[in-house]
């Protein structure tokens, strides 16, 4: 539980200093990083219900599309302010670093496994944002033209 809590303190903080790099405004910055917060628990949270990785970070990349468009509603702004934040904690850095590192020492087989692992969580992103933003848009045009069923 320690744990945890340390997990999403820290995603808060790496959200946050992300938003400060890029200049985010003042104002958004704390639902910016409070977005990377709740991705990363999400993702913490399935995990430990499902064990599987791909569905946890796609999962949490759902989410953190959706409280993306949410959050460009109700703040006034575009949306993809608040979803590169949201996305911040969940991207394989870790994973991408070992492969690299591997690949250069030229142990293929332990690169490969990092590389494996690197393809799902970045798979798993690419499909949890692409899902949402198909949704959105069937809606949207849904709502301008409902003549379409």
């Amino acid at each position: 539980m320690r744990e945890a809590v340390i997990q999403l303190v820290t995603a808060f903080v790496g959200s946050l200093g992300f938003a400060l790099l890029f200049g985010m405004r003042r104002r958004h910055l704390f639902y910016a990083s409070l977005g990377g917060l709740v991705s990363w628990g999400i993702y913490l949270g399935v995990l430990e219900l499902s064990g599987n990785v791909f569905f946890s970070c796609l999962l949490a990349s759902m989410f953190a599309m959706v409280y993306s468009e949410q959050m460009a509603r109700f703040r006034k702004c575009p949306a993809t302010l608040f979803i590169i934040i949201a996305i911040i904690p969940l991207v394989p850095g870790s994973s991408l670093y070992y492969f690299m590192s591997y690949a250069v020492l030229g142990e293929m087989e332990t690169s490969a496994s990092y590389g494996h692992q690197t393809v799902i969580w970045v798979l798993a992103i690419a499909a949890g944002i692409s899902f949402v933003t198909a949704i959105h848009e069937l809606r949207s045009k849904r709502n301008q033209n409902p003549k379409i069923s």
